[in-house]
């Protein structure tokens, strides 16, 4: 297992891709798949993987306002048998396929509420 990425949620997401670009200039924007694109957001890559995942979120309230950590992403093999483990553990979780990536995605919240992705790109 690996750290895949890490999400922030903002209600500025141009002004927070640009601070990141900025600080680290080894990071480069790339598209994101069509899959989700009609979330305003940027992905940042590193040596070719999106490492950094800028999604918009609008409002003012003080859930949506401020920047926030939003969900890490893990990378594992074995899609099946991670299901396949949730299934008897009972825990919930949705499903994303991102075929122009080869990617498939299982999100799943912990007991008290933040979400974690898990990205697999085994066949």
């Amino acid at each position: 297992m690996r750290l895949d990425h890490v999400t922030i949620r903002t209600a500025h997401p141009a002004e927070t891709r640009d601070f990141f670009l900025a600080v680290f200039d080894r990071l480069v924007e790339r598209p994101r798949p069509r899959a989700i694109q009609r979330i305003p957001g940027h992905w940042l890559f590193s040596e070719g993987d999106p490492i950094l995942h800028i999604i918009g979120v609008p409002g003012t309230d003080v859930d949506t306002a401020s920047e926030a950590w939003d969900h890490v992403g893990f990378r594992l093999t074995g899609h099946d048998a991670f299901c396949a483990r949730l299934n008897q553990l009972g825990i919930a979780y949705s499903r994303m396929a991102l075929p122009e990536l080869e990617e498939r995605r299982i999100f799943l919240r912990t007991p008290f509420g933040p979400v974690i992705e898990v990205v697999f790109r085994d066949a």
